[in-house]
């Protein structure tokens, strides 16, 4: 199959309805997040949401807020950017399923990691979901276990199983250390 062509761009407030489409393709229904939700997030944390689009629209996309290693937003929750971040935390991380495959998850990864670099952030961290794990982990994502009681409980709002995984940002390659 072809590769397609597509380019990253910050996501606007009139693509929310194509996120959610987004999302209801791709997460269970305890996973999907309601639309105001979605547009106050983006209104919390606009410089780090980006979507992927082709000549088709938008085919994927990536939320994300600056926040601390080892805060985890709950399912559902408001963003609270961190007063002195040194992690960009993906939220939520989605492709339509005619892109998948194409590389699109990959690129939105790695052009937010650029970007929470040149912001001068250590890490990127998530909750994997949906067995995803592995893909994480491909990334360079790692599991990590040292969570307060307070951020445990903010992952148990996550169906299960879920991971609060990190990697490192020094060089963008490889396995986080930490």
């Amino acid at each position: 199959m072809p590769r397609m062509r597509y380019s990253v761009r910050i996501m606007r407030p009139q693509d929310i309805p194509s996120v959610l489409r987004i999302q209801a393709e791709c997460y269970a229904p305890a996973m999907v997040e309601d639309e105001s939700t979605i547009r106050r997030r983006h209104e919390i944390a606009p410089d780090t949401a980006w979507v992927a689009e082709d000549e088709e629209g938008i085919s994927a996309y990536l939320v994300a807020y600056r926040s601390s290693l080892g805060k985890i937003t709950r399912l559902g929750g408001n963003f609270e950017n961190s007063a002195a971040p040194n992690c960009l935390y993906f939220h939520d991380l989605a492709v339509a399923g005619r892109f998948r495959g194409q590389g699109a998850a990959g690129a939105l990864a790695e052009f937010a990691w650029n970007e929470a670099q040149q912001d001068g952030l250590a890490y990127s961290s998530l909750v994997s979901v949906q067995d995803s794990r592995a893909y994480w982990e491909a990334l360079g994502y790692r599991a990590y276990q040292e969570l307060a009681q307070a951020q445990q409980a903010n992952l148990n709002s996550y169906p299960g199983p879920a991971w609060y995984m990190v990697k490192s940002l020094a060089g963008l390659t490889g396995a986080a250390t930490l």
